[in-house]
């Protein structure tokens, strides 16, 4: 007969004071009952805290992401919980992974499926750069087809460079301004892309 198995004879006591981190509020003036501020900065912190990730993931890097969106790292603990691969509804865009010129107008054509506002972050060497394939058959940097806000470097890049890049993505939401898609500047960008 097995013996039976028991768990925590000695449980510690949890500490959590110092592990949990919640959304800062944004700068407003508070009164009784109230709490004003600009509606920018509302939108600023709610666009961060639910962005929704698009993975086009084609090698190695895509692995190293499953690990960052399995339980060990969980990028849902930064509001990135819901991953769809229907470009309608996401705002981020992770490419991930060799990029050939060929798949270059998919790429592009993913991204203007997308709904403005929408982000770019390129995980791994060959999407930031072709890597090790200096070749005739590969993008030299997903940023000739689509503009790129987040580059995270390695080859590939581990779960905690990834995370890092999304940190930096929802840092670049958090703080961009809601005129900032109609301004020229970034109707120029753009353009320079041939998107209209």
């Amino acid at each position: 007969m097995a013996r039976p198995v028991q768990f925590n004879v000695h449980p510690k006591p949890a500490d959590y004071k110092g592990h949990i981190s919640m959304a800062e509020m944004p700068d407003g003036h508070m009164g009784e009952g109230f709490f004003a501020t600009k509606f920018s900065e509302v939108v600023g912190l709610a666009r961060k805290n639910s962005i929704w990730p698009l993975p086009f993931a084609t090698s190695c890097c895509g692995i190293e992401f499953m690990a960052t969106a399995a339980a060990h790292y969980d990028i849902g603990r930064f509001g990135s919980e819901r991953m769809a691969f229907t470009p309608r509804q996401c705002d981020l865009m992770m490419v991930m992974g060799t990029i050939s010129k060929k798949m270059g107008p998919v790429v592009k054509q993913v991204y203007l499926q997308m709904a403005e506002p929408r982000w770019v972050m390129a995980v791994g060497a060959c999407a930031s750069s072709g890597g090790i394939f200096d070749t005739y058959s590969v993008l030299q940097g997903i940023d000739q087809v689509v503009p790129v806000d987040v580059y995270v470097p390695g080859c590939p890049p581990r779960p905690e460079a990834i995370i890092d890049g999304l940190l930096k993505i929802q840092e670049l939401v958090g703080q961009e301004q809601l005129r900032r898609r109609n301004s020229d500047h970034y109707k120029a960008l753009l353009e320079s892309y041939g998107i209209q």
